[in-house]
C-alpha cells in the first residue's frame, strides 16, 4: 500500500480547530466526499510541521495533532500592521469602497512582486490600515483527520499552472483573486481564497 512521501498524490479528509482556554473552536474541515488533495512535496507554501505528521501514512490513517504558533502560522508581528495611503484605493477618482472596508480581506502588490493579502482594519480620512499577519499568526491550532488515498503523481499533477493562491489545510491562508479559480475549488489549502479562516482570527 502506497504511503505519504515525496511526489504522491495525497487525499485526506480533516478539520482544523483552534485551541482555545475554552475548548477548541472548528475553524474548517474538508469532508471525505471532498477531501483536500496535494502532492506532497510539490506544493509551496506547505507548513513543514503539517507535512511532517502526516509522512508515512497510509489511507486509512487517521491523525490528530497540534501546532503551536511557532510550528503553525507563527507568531504575530506588529509590523505587520501598515497605515497605507488612501490614494492606493483609489480607482478612477473615487475610494473602491465597494472591496475596500473594515473587515474586507485585500490582496496587495509587495516591491519585489510577490502578492499578498491583508485585513483592513480601519480607515481614516487619509489612511488604511491593514493587518497583513497570517489570520492565525500567533494562534495553536489542532488537525484531526483521516488519510483518503494516496498514490503516485503524474508529471502535471507534480506541475501544474500556478494562480497564486493559498489554503488553510497547513499553508497559508491566503488568498486568490476571483477570476483565478472558482469558489468551490478556492477553499482547498492550496486553492484558497481566505474564505476558510476569514473572521477566525
Amino acid at each position: 500500500m502506497e504511503t505519504i512521501n515525496n511526489g504522491k498524490m495525497v487525499e485526506i479528509a480533516y478539520k482544523i480547530f483552534l485551541v482555545e482556554k475554552d475548548g477548541d473552536t472548528l475553524i474548517y474541515e474538508f469532508k471525505a466526499d471532498k477531501p483536500d488533495h496535494f502532492v506532497f512535496g510539490h506544493e509551496p507554501g506547505m507548513l513543514e510541521a503539517f507535512m511532517n505528521k502526516l509522512e508515512g501514512l497510509k489511507a486509512g490513517d487517521e491523525f490528530d495533532f497540534i501546532l503551536p504558533p511557532a510550528e503553525a502560522f507563527g507568531e504575530r508581528n506588529p509590523e505587520l500592521v501598515q497605515a497605507l495611503d488612501k490614494s492606493l484605493f483609489v480607482i478612477e477618482g473615487e475610494f473602491d469602497n465597494e472591496r475596500v472596508y473594515e473587515g474586507a480581506f485585500v490582496p496587495m502588490m509587495t516591491a519585489d512582486g510577490m502578492r499578498i493579502e491583508g485585513i483592513v482594519k480601519s480607515i481614516t480620512d487619509d489612511t488604511v490600515t491593514i493587518d497583513f499577519n497570517h489570520q492565525l499568526a500567533g494562534e495553536t491550532v489542532k488537525y484531526t483527520g483521516k488519510v483518503i488515498n494516496v498514490r503516485e503523481a503524474t508529471e502535471e499533477e507534480k506541475n501544474p499552472p500556478r494562480h497564486q493562491c493559498g489554503g488553510c489545510g497547513g499553508g497559508d491562508c491566503g488568498g486568490c483573486e476571483s477570476n483565478d479559480c472558482d469558489k468551490e475549488g478556492c477553499e482547498g489549502h492550496h486553492h484558497g481564497d481566505g474564505e476558510c479562516c476569514k473572521g477566525k482570527a
